[in-house]
């Protein structure tokens, strides 16, 4: 026994990280509202994040006819979630682009963070009317955040060969 060398044990179970409580926002008394703030909130001023959410909001109550703010809210961030995304996966010294599902968590904080980017790209106004402008067009299904998802879309579908790759 003195060259060989004892196999190394390897984990029976792989790590699951535990949920994160997250307070609903005061408003309305919604969870992705408050992670919405969360995610807009810079240096710990979450105050001002929530004026923002909460004009953008309201402006989109006023904007869309027939339809509550939150509904709207609601609407614009499903139009924006991703169902599959690709992933690059390297088999035999070549690298892939595999297609695979999203689970709902992460199609969630996908679609906030597309939203937030493409109403931070807007200049000229002020945040709240940039973000209710980004949400209307998503609800509308157009915008940069709706661009964005159906580009991760076509480049799912075009590596559609590869998701046989999606197992390992």
């Amino acid at each position: 026994m003195r060259g060989k060398k004892k196999p190394e044990k390897k984990a029976k179970f792989k790590f699951k990280s535990t949920d994160r409580f997250l307070v609903p926002d005061g408003r309305f008394g919604d969870l992705v509202v408050a992670k919405f703030v969360n995610c807009l909130m810079e240096r710990g001023k979450k105050s001002t994040a929530e004026r923002i959410v909460y004009g953008a909001i309201d402006l989109l109550g006023k904007r869309v006819k027939d339809e509550e703010g939150l509904k709207v809210f609601h609407a614009a961030l499903n139009n924006v979630k991703p169902e599959v995304e690709v992933r690059s996966r390297r088999v035999g010294g070549t690298t892939y682009q595999v297609p695979m599902a999203i689970n709902p968590k992460r199609q969630q904080s996908l679609a906030i963070r597309q939203i937030l980017l493409a109403s931070r790209a807007r200049k000229g106004k002020p945040m709240a009317e940039r973000l209710a402008d980004e949400l209307a067009a998503a609800y509308r299904k157009e915008g940069a955040a709706i661009q964005w998802r159906e580009n991760t879309h076509k480049m799912a579908e075009a590596n559609k060969l590869f998701a046989h790759f999606a197992w390992r």
